[in-house]
Formats: structure tokens, sequence, C-alpha cells
């Protein structure tokens, strides 16, 4: 993994150096997205119901989009009964999370209007389980947020995440202006250092953290969690079952990783932290 990370660098540099300013702050042109939505996702016209009345948010990660990777989360809680909702921003989480975080704030302002809900639940995949956090810490987001869960999330940051950065060369010096979020997600960050200060599962929000073992960039471990506390949940997909082998990637889609959402979502706090053991592959 820390190989692709550096190839990818090389190859962006290679494509992009000849258009580069050289001056700080230089962005990606708009990347392209998916065509459509995930399953079940983007009904403007879904109304929660009183079994479910909180709308879900899906939050994808870094160089992700609203569908790719989601589809089957999206195609399971839409099928549990929830209004799904999926949007891209960033330009594929590539920019400041500051700025990603206040988009999702228009975009939940907007599910809010179109649903007529007074508060949403979000999913976040890697930077789309910790960036939501800025919006409900600095951006007002605690009045709106119910439940967030984090698949995966860079809350702590990763060793694994950006590691192919960490060399002072001009690749990672460039791959660090066109990806701003990757550099703060690396841990220690001033932009975590700054989001993790204090409280960092602040409001009337329940917050659920899912790691895998075989997480190739939230690493060590711990880095997908949060303080804990009432509100919070950590949990380890391996510990609930042992056969599950999900990586970075495929957690989203894991049959372990959905039903402890659909826990999350379904009962007033977060994800039991006593979720029942075993496996189920459906």
């Amino acid at each position: 993994m820390r190989r692709t990370l550096a190839v990818l660098a090389a190859a962006l540099v290679a494509v992009l150096l000849p258009a580069a300013p050289s001056q700080a702050g230089f962005e990606l042109p708009p990347l392209p997205t998916a065509e459509g939505d995930p399953p079940g996702a983007n009904d403007w016209s879904c109304q929660p119901t009183a079994e479910h009345p909180t709308p879900v948010i899906l939050v994808h990660g870094t160089f992700g989009d609203r569908k790719h990777l989601l589809e089957r989360l999206s195609r399971k809680v839409h099928e549990a009964g929830y209004c799904v909702f999926s949007l891209d921003y960033g330009n594929r989480a590539t920019r400041d999370i500051r700025r990603s975080a206040q988009e999702l704030a228009d975009y939940t302002q907007r599910v809010l209007e179109a649903t007529g809900a007074s508060k949403v639940s979000m999913v976040g995949h890697s930077q789309g389980g910790m960036m939501p956090r800025y919006y409900i810490k600095f951006l007002g987001g605690d009045q709106y947020v119910d439940d967030l869960v984090g698949v995966a999330p860079s809350n702590q940051g990763g060793t694994g995440a950006t590691s192919a950065l960490d060399v002072d060369n001009p690749v990672s010096e460039l791959f660090g202006q066109i990806c701003m979020a990757c550099l703060q997600q690396n841990p220690g960050s001033p932009f975590l250092t700054e989001l993790n200060a204090g409280d960092q599962t602040p409001g009337d929000v329940s917050y659920t953290q899912i790691a895998t073992k075989y997480d190739e960039l939230v690493r060590p471990l711990g880095n997908a969690f949060l303080t804990p506390g009432p509100n919070t949940t950590n949990l380890v997909l391996q510990d609930i079952c042992a056969l599950d082998l999900s990586d970075h990637v495929l957690i989203p889609s894991s049959s372990t990783t959905i039903r402890i959402v659909l826990d999350a979502l379904g009962r007033p706090g977060p994800a039991r932290q006593d979720f029942p053991r075993g496996c189920r592959f459906s």
C-alpha cells in the first residue's frame, strides 16, 4: 500500500507538474465522480417514517465518491427503512477538510429541508468518518447530527495513510499541495491537533467507530477510535467476527460493519459496546 501511494503521487506529479503553479494552494482540477447514485440513495422525495425518523447521509473517503465502495452499505440501510443520501465533496475529498466540512453542512441543510427531519445520522468511511466531526465541533453540526458512525475513520490519523509523503522531496511537497486533506490526516498534523483538542465527542451526538485489524491506512488500530465515554463506542470487526478479513477498502461492504451500523442507527446512543459476537455473511 505504501508503494501504491508513492506510485500514485509520482503519477499525479508527472501529469500535473507542467501546469502546477509554484505557490502553495494549487488544487487539482475537477475530478470525475460516479455516474448515478448508490442503491436506494438520493431519492429527494423520500419521507422518513415514525419508525426511522432520521435520514442517513453517507460520507465517502479520500479519493472516493458518493457511490463506489458504498453500494452495499447504501442498499442495506435503505432496505432497513431509512431515507439514504450520499454526497460528493471536496473534489474527491482532496481539498482542505475544513472546506469539505462546510460542504457537508450545506448538504445536511438540504436533506433536512427536503425530508422535514430535525436531525440526520451520518455514516462515513475513512476521512468521511472523521471529517463530520469538524462540522459537529466547529460549524454547529451538534444541533443536527444524531449518530455519527465512522467506518475505519482517520480520527487520530494513520501512519500508513500518508507515509509516502513523509519524505522531504518535490514529489511529497507537490502532492501535499494538490491533496491537502492527505497531509491533514497525518498524525499530529495541525488540523488533527485542532480537531482532537479538548472534547473529542462534543454535543448530544452518539459516536460509533468501527476498526479492522487489517487496515493498511488507519493504523495503529487505535487511531480509528475516540476518547471513551457514555456516548462513544469503539469496536474492532475481528472481535465480533474473527473470520472477517475486511481491509480499509472493503470494510464498508462488510456484513459485520453493516450489522454494527444498523445497530447504531436503530437504538438510542451508539452501537452496543458488547455487540453480539458471531459471523453472519449475508
